[in-house]
């Protein structure tokens, strides 16, 4: 583990000066926890928007959180870097968890983590039948889908899972050239969608399990081949997603993102449940390496000036750098 930044006095002080006061505290806790938005703050403390946005400024300028502004939204979470951003973990440290007020945020935390959820299984509970129709908002599918072919290549793959299955189409893609894949979703209704999908191609390598991206059911050290395919601007923790699918991955697996470069496509956010507005290469590429992955690829499909779509898809391939031992033979990826 690489050393701590020494600091000064002066942004000691700034930082211990920032933190002490009881609000301040419950929020450096919670943000420890989980991103979060200003209303989400508002409705987890209790206390009015302007008392919280004046707190969040406090932090901010003492380093201890950072602020990440996404369209009409602003983002705030512990803050990463070493020096202020490792005296904030250290103070978070301190506290005593069974703290009855602390308690009662993480009660309330779960409670805005559970709305987050319930938004988005509606989401899907509506719209699973409408979900290919959705993709057309940016470069061709099959473009998307060539360029994920060739990213991975023709290594063989005993395990395939994909996080996030939705409708099943990755899998319908993949599977076939995997001795084994896996589909996990937490919406039942995008499962019965896959299902059915997935029962007219006649595959019969393919199990479909309903689990949480930050938990996923799966075993560690057991994926050859972990694939995130718009998954990620769904989500409210993406780097805790990373973390959970670099978890499973074997020895020398490796995990496949795709999902939008940074867009201001708000509309998306209102009507189809996306928490991030796209990512960009150093965001992700960053989440990778803190998850103990090493990219290896990055590849963006923008769209070209006669079409209508307005997305740039990004593609980024990691891998876990732990040694590989010899895999079986599989079969290559080829156009399906």
């Amino acid at each position: 583990m690489a050393p701590q930044k020494i600091l000064g006095m002066d942004p000691v002080l700034a930082g211990l000066n920032a933190a002490g006061e009881e609000t301040r505290l419950r929020l450096l806790a919670l943000l420890a926890q989980s991103e979060l938005t200003v209303s989400e703050v508002v409705t987890i403390l209790g206390q009015s928007q302007p008392r919280i946005s004046r707190h969040l400024k406090l932090l901010v300028e003492a380093g201890l959180i950072e602020r990440r502004r996404e369209g009409a939204w602003a983002f705030f979470r512990l803050a990463a870097s070493p020096g202020p951003g490792a005296l904030a973990g250290d103070i978070v440290s301190w506290l005593d968890p069974d703290d009855a007020v602390l308690a009662e945020d993480r009660l309330r935390l779960a409670e805005v983590r559970h709305a987050r959820a319930e938004t988005a299984a509606r989401y899907f509970a509506a719209h699973a039948a409408e979900w290919d129709d959705i993709r057309s908002l940016h470069v061709p599918e099959a473009l998307v889908e060539d360029a994920m072919r060739e990213a991975v290549g023709a290594r063989p793959v005993r395990r395939l899972v994909d996080l996030g299955a939705g409708a099943g189409r990755m899998l319908e893609i993949f599977a076939p050239h995997a001795q084994r894949a896996i589909g996990v979703d937490l919406s039942s209704a995008m499962l019965a969608v896959a299902r059915g999908r997935l029962e007219e191609t006649g595959l019969n390598n393919v199990q479909l399990r309903q689990g949480d991206m930050y938990a996923l059911p799966v075993e560690r050290n057991s994926t050859d081949l972990a694939i995130m395919h718009q998954v990620l601007h769904y989500l409210d923790d993406p780097a805790r997603a990373i973390r959970e699918a670099a978890r499973i991955l074997a020895p020398g697996g490796r995990l496949l993102v795709v999902d939008f470069a940074p867009h201001h496509e708000e509309a998306l956010r209102d009507k189809h449940a996306h928490r991030r507005l796209g990512f960009s290469d150093s965001e992700v590429s960053g989440l990778l390496t803190q998850a103990g992955l090493e990219p290896v690829l990055h590849r963006e499909l923008a769209p070209t000036s006669g079409e209508n779509a307005k997305l740039t898809v990004s593609l980024w391939l990691a891998r876990d750098p732990r040694v590989i031992a010899d895999p079986a033979p599989a079969a290559s990826y080829e156009a399906a």
